[in-house]
């Protein structure tokens, strides 16, 4: 079976790209060479353009998918094999910018209140009130949170960033419930089954979806349509984009400017020039 260079992983690596992210660019460049049987040095463009069609029209997968797909095999030519020429007319696929699910403030108190257990009470209410990526949550250690400044310190987040982000009271009062009922052993704050391993994110969204069941909760409960939300809801509450952009660890402001296209409460608050018209707040404003 044909494989792809060894040396690709450590160009990936070498880009510090996170460990997710190389093994889903290694794993989409094998499958490329596997479906040719040949080595990627002997193929080109025209093998890349048939297995991206055979992709979208047999496996029927989505455009988000190919772009991840053009991505890993663009970085294979141009990077490891040093041949950017055979790639760089392979556009990536436009990829639908769907409006995330929004929880509303009631949606949110009801599914913490279905959640009896401590652990997955705290996790959840981490997530929602510091708008973490649950993966963020459940690095957590104890020494991470620093309740004298109300901060939460996230080390080694995506693209391998560090942040503070606001701790607040009310999450850090069901943080020390938490930790008085269950007395976490070991540096870990949500530890899992396994000795030094932290709880997975699999058991959270379970635990999350059982609760949203219990309540009859019709949109889907996500530990991520939580960070949304609470993004949504800073946005609602007049928190300036560029904080939240910070609080939520994003490196470029245009991701975090889709939350402007969601929350209608933001929109409404805008006065029109025409409402002000020939008043002194124009005059003032507008000359």
């Amino acid at each position: 079976m044909s494989r792809i260079p060894p040396q690709m992983t450590e160009d990936l690596q070498l880009r510090g790209l996170a460990d997710k992210t190389v093994c889903e660019y290694v794993r989409c460049a094998q499958c490329f060479v596997t479906y040719h049987a040949r080595p990627a040095e002997e193929m080109g463009e025209p093998e890349i353009r048939q297995y991206l069609l055979h992709r979208q029209t047999e496996d029927k997968v989505g455009n988000s998918t190919l772009k991840v797909i053009v991505a890993a095999l663009r970085f294979l030519y141009a990077v490891t094999l040093k041949r950017p020429e055979v790639a760089v007319g392979i556009a990536y696929p436009k990829v639908k910018s769907a409006l995330p699910d929004i929880l509303s403030g009631t949606e949110v108190g009801q599914l913490l209140d279905a959640l009896e257990e401590p652990k997955y009470r705290a996790i959840v209410m981490t997530t929602y009130g510091a708008g973490l990526r649950i993966s963020e949550v459940c690095r957590l250690c104890a020494s991470d949170i620093d309740s004298k400044r109300m901060l939460l310190h996230i080390r080694d987040a995506k693209g391998g960033r560090d942040r503070f982000v606001t701790l607040p009271e009310r999450v850090l009062f069901t943080l020390r419930r938490y930790w008085a009922a269950v007395r976490p052993k070991g540096p870990e704050l949500f530890p899992g089954k396994e000795p030094g391993h932290v709880i997975s994110a699999d058991a959270v969204r379970h635990h999350l979806h059982a609760a949203a069941a219990k309540v009859g909760l019709q949109k889907p409960a996500t530990p991520h349509i939580l960070r949304h939300s609470f993004a949504t809801h800073l946005l609602e509450l007049g928190t300036d984009i560029r904080v939240i952009q910070m609080l939520l660890g994003h490196s470029s402001i245009r991701t975090t400017l889709r939350y402007t296209r969601v929350t209608h409460k933001h929109v409404a608050r805008i006065q029109s020039p025409v409402d002000v018209l020939e008043t002194p707040k124009a005059k003032a404003a507008l000359g």
